[in-house]
């Protein structure tokens, strides 16, 4: 089989020569140890060394990984994105890729019961509360990503490598304005305002037994309040909740057709609803401040495609995957600095710095916690105990 040689690596080869060269013709500097290669000349070649061990190293990986032929991807974002991101693999690598639409939280439970065997290889999008309860539990390989050179700050990875972010959403409200108008109400501005009286049955929210949504919504009221005023406030809001959907988007595409007035949710998820006909609908920043998800990717300990489940994550980590998300009903802000943003979520107004400073260690510590915390205050019990008519699980 003939050797092939990428065009990174004749890249690299021809700096190098240039380099050398350059010195062979110019003038050198001669230091007290009598080297006389110039120091620009040892950093000309140390960087095309290096550009050239990186580009053998992704070679190498992308030999692996055809070798092994398949990845199963287990995928919490919405399902045009996840479809299209699979595809756009296979088309890059001839890679075959299996993938299935799941919540977070049902990612979460599966590969959990599967206990180091896992049905799927890599974890993509969805919020990472979830991901670090998976950290926690010893159920996701770390991976020293060669792309992830390119997120704008460490703190859209996980400090082991165990996960890596490719986009970050924004909390707030998504409300129908018709049916606001038609009950003569205002729309709600803030958190507080969302457990008044007048909205009784109204809202729509995430279960939290399924919906990384819903885990980041309590978090988020317990690092905004405080924990026992956090559980208060859910009993409130409880009492003005139609439905608690499976789907951290669910109550996102239940506002415009009006099957519920006022949604919690991701904002970009109501952009999407916005753009798809639903014009009705207006997006609420909360005022007091909101928080954010970073979605991320991650590969499942115990694999049974490990190259090409790395290969998946480098992917994930360039423009060839974040930048159709925008094409495929998903415009929530990136994380890569040669990533394009998503207009669309700038022309509505959306800042991704305007939220508040997340406690990701307190949440990776204390999810579970809040979360049989929620249920006990909301239902007097256990998951198990909610009402299977408002807490969907299906």
């Amino acid at each position: 089989m003939k050797c092939k040689v990428s065009k990174k690596i004749l890249a690299a080869v021809l700096a190098a020569a240039m380099t050398l060269s350059m010195a062979a013709c110019g003038k050198t500097d001669t230091g007290a140890s009598g080297d006389t290669k110039p120091a620009s000349t040892e950093k000309n070649s140390e960087a095309a060394g290096d550009n050239a061990g990186e580009a053998s190293a992704m070679d190498a990986l992308i030999e692996a990984a055809k070798a092994e032929g398949s990845l199963t991807v287990y995928g919490s974002c919405e399902e045009a994105y996840l479809s299209a991101a699979c595809q756009k693999f296979e088309e890059l690598y001839g890679i075959q890729v299996d993938y299935q639409r799941l919540s977070t939280g049902e990612v979460y439970t599966k590969i959990e019961e599967e206990a180091g065997k896992p049905s799927a290889d890599v974890w993509f999008g969805g919020t990472t509360d979830p991901y670090n309860e998976a950290v926690a539990a010893g159920l996701l390989e770390p991976y020293d990503a060669q792309n992830a050179s390119h997120l704008v700050s460490d703190a859209y990875k996980d400090a082991d490598g165990n996960w890596y972010g490719i986009y970050k959403g924004i909390l707030g409200f998504m409300v129908n304005k018709e049916e606001l108008n038609r009950l003569g109400l205002d729309a709600p501005k803030d958190w507080d305002d969302l457990i008044k009286p007048e909205y009784k049955g109204l809202v729509g929210l995430s279960n939290p037994s399924t919906a990384g949504t819903a885990k980041l919504i309590i978090n988020t009221m317990v690092q905004m309040k405080g924990h026992d005023e956090a559980m208060e406030y859910f009993k409130a809001l409880d009492q003005n909740v139609y439905q608690y959907t499976k789907s951290g988007s669910g109550p996102s595409k239940m506002v415009g057709p009006g099957e519920c007035v006022i949604a919690v949710g991701f904002l970009h998820d109501g952009i999407t609803q916005i753009l798809s006909g639903y014009d009705n609908i207006e997006l609420v920043i909360p005022a007091s401040g909101t928080s954010f998800e970073i979605g991320a990717t991650a590969i499942f300990k115990g694999c049974q495609h490990e190259n090409a489940a790395k290969l998946w994550i480098e992917y994930a980590l360039s423009p060839d995957c974040v930048n159709i998300a925008k094409e495929n009903e998903s415009y929530q802000f990136l994380v890569l600095d040669n990533a394009e943003q998503p207009q669309e979520a700038i022309d509505f107004g959306l800042d991704p710095n305007n939220v508040i400073d997340y406690n990701f260690e307190d949440a990776k510590k204390n999810t579970a916690t809040y979360v049989e915390d929620f249920f006990n205050a909301v239902t007097n019990g256990s998951a198990s105990d909610a009402d299977s008519s408002r807490f969907k699980t299906e």
